[in-house]
């Protein structure tokens, strides 16, 4: 049978309709058409294979999501042999990122496991952990890494002079709402790297200090994997969800924000905590649970 090309267009078309939660879509703009910036969502119900796109596939700022990409070369130089999981390592105060993170406040000279600086950069989202990762991995190497992997867009930018340009212009990291999903579901299916090496990064990726936001609204209960990335004009969060009817996988990211303030009630913190909400209650319609009444005061992670 011959196919033209308008009849391939139109296959292609219904088939991305079937995939297309409209219900959910619909929904999810409803909470995004009022919010003072750009906002891009990708969201995949991985038991039945339906998913919303809201432009998922623009680039935006990663902020600290691409903490899970230097890990990934991280756990890949392992895997080769190239450096161990558990080796000492030797903290030097130049290797200091300007800021509150635990790891700046060790001496000069002190020692650590490679594992506690990779759990700093992962669960507390250190930022000197990270750049002290990201400097022995090689931000090269990372990116060689997602582009052998299949990955189109997310690369890592700071401290890669070939991409100073677009460093300029979306600072740490660049990405799409589809790609960190696809990140995050490829950890879930054991295929970063290898099955053994994503189950380390499946366990370290549920131990995150900031969940104030997206993991606010999903049960305590609930075992679930994220990154948070925020800076200034850009909040985000990307989220697997280990859901009793089956799991799913967010990512929500915004850019060029009109409320930059760093408080608990910014306005993006709110957007992604009501697309959290929304999507817990979507696909867990017999749930119940609700955040704890007072339980505001016991979120306020800094």
């Amino acid at each position: 049978m011959k196919y033209t090309l308008s009849s391939i267009l139109l296959l292609i078309t219904l088939t991305t309709f079937a995939q297309t939660d409209q219900k959910l879509t619909a929904q999810l703009q409803s909470l995004t058409k009022i919010f003072n910036g750009q906002t891009g969502i990708y969201v995949q119900n991985l038991k039945t294979g339906k998913t919303v796109a809201i432009n998922a596939d623009t680039l935006f700022p990663t902020a600290s999501m691409i903490k899970v990409s230097i890990l990934s070369g991280l756990m890949d130089k392992i895997e080769k042999g190239e450096m161990q999981y558990n080796q000492k390592l030797v903290y030097r105060d130049s290797l200091l990122y300007a800021g509150v993170d635990i790891l700046g406040s060790f001496k000069d000279k002190d020692t650590i496991q490679l594992s506690k600086v990779a759990l700093l950069m992962i669960t507390m989202s250190d930022n000197t952990a990270s750049t002290w990762l990201q400097k022995l991995v090689g931000g090269d190497y990372i990116n060689n890494w997602l582009e052998t992997n299949g990955f189109k867009t997310m690369r890592v930018n700071s401290r890669v002079p070939a991409r100073r340009p677009i460093w300029a212009i979306y600072g740490w990291g660049v990405t799409t709402p589809r790609e960190m999903c696809r990140l995050f579901t490829m950890i879930r299916d054991g295929k970063v790297v290898s099955p053994a090496a994503s189950e380390r990064m499946y366990r370290m990726l549920n131990r995150i200090y900031w969940d104030n936001t997206a993991l606010s609204q999903i049960p305590p209960y609930v075992q679930a994997l994220s990154k948070q990335g925020a800076v200034d004009a850009s909040r985000s969060e990307t989220v697997l969800v280990n859901a009793p009817h089956g799991d799913y996988v967010f990512s929500i990211i915004t850019k060029n924000n009109k409320d930059q303030r760093w408080t608990a009630d910014n306005e993006a913190n709110i957007l992604i905590k009501k697309v959290s909400a929304l999507l817990w209650h979507y696909f867990e319609p017999g749930s119940k649970w609700q955040p704890a009444a007072g339980v505001d005061k016991y979120m306020l992670n800094e």
